[in-house]
């Protein structure tokens, strides 16, 4: 019972941290990112022009929802976005057969096996230029397990892209 227990939960346990991107932000604390109202973009690279356009299309949504408007250049701010995947390797361990609670209770000893599992991982980096200056304002990225569906990936994208705009744009100081 106990073995099912720990099994389950190791599972359970991969299966959270699989699902969670790993989000953060970052930016110059002296822009007063009230001034920003519009913007336009630089460009999108990710080796897959379906995803350029996946990319493009969920940071102008989360724009929109901050009430930025894109035009075609010019803009108040200057957006890029960098995609790409990369292969990383995921341990994977599982126990069983320590009766009791282990070695200091009592118990002997049980198996470990540990396997090495490659995860495929999506990484997205958002630069915000100053449209007049071109200093960098704002930086967020987001890397992410993905899956072998298209579909789970763009939601992924789109949930991951939520995340990073989340808290934007930053608190005035004052």
């Amino acid at each position: 019972m106990k073995t099912r227990l720990s099994y389950l939960l190791a599972i359970g346990l991969a299966a959270a941290v699989a699902l969670t991107a790993k989000i953060s932000t970052d930016y110059k604390h002296q822009t007063d990112f009230s001034k920003y109202h519009t913007y336009s973009w630089i460009g999108v690279q990710a080796g897959n022009p379906l995803w350029q356009d996946r990319i493009q299309n969920a940071v102008d949504s989360a724009l929109a929802q901050k009430g930025w408007m894109k035009v075609p250049s010019g803009g108040d701010a200057a957006v890029s976005a960098f995609g790409r995947t990369r292969q990383q390797d995921t341990l994977q361990t599982f126990y069983d057969g320590f009766p009791g609670w282990g070695w200091r209770w009592g118990g002997g000893f049980g198996t470990a096996t540990t396997t090495v599992e490659p995860t495929e991982v999506g990484s997205l980096t958002v630069d915000i230029f100053d449209g007049m200056t071109k200093q960098l304002v704002w930086r967020g990225t987001s890397d992410k397990t993905l899956s072998s569906s298209p579909e789970k990936n763009d939601k992924k994208l789109n949930k991951s892209v939520e995340d990073m705009f989340k808290k934007f744009p930053p608190p005035e100081k004052g």
